[in-house]
This record gives C-alpha cells, sequence and structure tokens, in this order.
C-alpha cells in the first residue's frame, strides 16, 4: 500500500510578484508539446525526471500575449506530471526562481494562479488516485 506515501509537488517563485507557480512556457515550432514540458522543467525549475501523462488542457490569460488576433489574452496550457529524477545544480533561471516542494495543501495555498489550482486538484490528484500511484513506485 502506498498511503503512507508523502507526495510532493514542485512549484518555482514568479519572476512577477508572489506566489507560486508551475514550470510553464511556450513551445518552439520544431518540437512537440511534451518535449516543451520537459524543456521548460529545465529551464524554470532546474529538474529532469520521467514525463507521465497529460493531466489536462486549462485556459488562462496572458498579459504578455494580448494582440491584434488575441485581444483577450486567452492561451491554452497543457498540464503533464513529470516525476522528477534528478535537482540541477544549476539552470538556465536560478536567478530569478526558487523551487520549493510541498505537499498537495500546501501547494494549494501557495498557488498563484486559480487554473493552476484547478490543474492541482482536478487533474494531478485525480491522475494520482486513479494511476499515478501505481506508476510512482
Amino acid at each position: 500500500s502506498d498511503s503512507g506515501k508523502l507526495v510532493e509537488v514542485l512549484m518555482i517563485s514568479s519572476s512577477s510578484g508572489p506566489g507560486l507557480l508551475f514550470p510553464k512556457g511556450g513551445w518552439e515550432n520544431d518540437e512537440t508539446v511534451r518535449e516543451a514540458a520537459a524543456r521548460e522543467a529545465v529551464e524554470e525549475a532546474g529538474v529532469r525526471g520521467i514525463l507521465m501523462d497529460l493531466l489536462g488542457e486549462y485556459e488562462f490569460k496572458s498579459k504578455s500575449h494580448q494582440d491584434e488576433f488575441c485581444p483577450e489574452g486567452v492561451c491554452k496550457a497543457a498540464m503533464y506530471a513529470l516525476y522528477v529524477k534528478e535537482e540541477l545544480e544549476s539552470w538556465p533561471e536560478q536567478e530569478t526562481r526558487c523551487r520549493t516542494w510541498l505537499t498537495i495543501p500546501q501547494a494549494l495555498e501557495k498557488c498563484r494562479h486559480a487554473w493552476m489550482k484547478c490543474a492541482l486538484e482536478e487533474g494531478f490528484c485525480k491522475w494520482y488516485h486513479d494511476k499515478g500511484h501505481q506508476l510512482l513506485q
């Protein structure tokens, strides 16, 4: 039984204000969404691991992506579970980001964006309950 196992999630500090975030970012034309997710984890959080399942897709508003084609700045994020196997001593954004391991309740409390809380509660927690706990042995 895994009932005694403590599940923690990794969050990073925001470069633009209070609260914590999950690593995220855009993807390049020459990479898949999965490759982009793994790359952003290295760039923003300095971690590598096994990319697991898609947890869901979540819409959010982005001030930096408002333009004539998308005046509301609505973006869609594909959220994945990453089983962290390695924490790098140095990584591209370490000057502006701190990483923090948190329990689920702690993460929900510190999370900056409502859509990320939703991804954690509805995406990760459901996935972990259904099959993640068997995969992360």
